[in-house]
């Protein structure tokens, strides 16, 4: 399970190259939920994706880390703790 942010972009692109070659096996029919459940996680890790983009933005635009985690349902250091790095270079 990816813990970081960088573990979620890194799955994200594995995933997203795993869907480009997917060639469908006669065993896939059995798994509906299974890849169902890959679809969600790769869902997961484009919006992971978004929330580093607009977080960015929104550091770029002047916003303070407290509205920002505010926005994200956290506290501004929890945001500043998981984005900070990602977004302020």
């Amino acid at each position: 399970m990816p813990r970081s942010i960088d573990d979620l972009i890194a799955q994200a692109d594995e995933l997203a190259n795993e869907f480009e070659r997917y060639e469908p096996r006669e065993d896939d029919r059995g798994e509906p939920t299974l890849m169902a459940l890959r679809r969600a996680a790769y869902r997961r890790a484009l919006i992971e994706r978004d929330v580093i983009a607009m977080v960015r933005q929104a550091r770029e635009a002047g916003a303070s880390w407290t509205k920002i985690g505010k926005q994200l349902g956290t506290s501004g250091e929890a945001a500043r703790q998981r984005y900070g790095d990602k977004v302020d270079a």
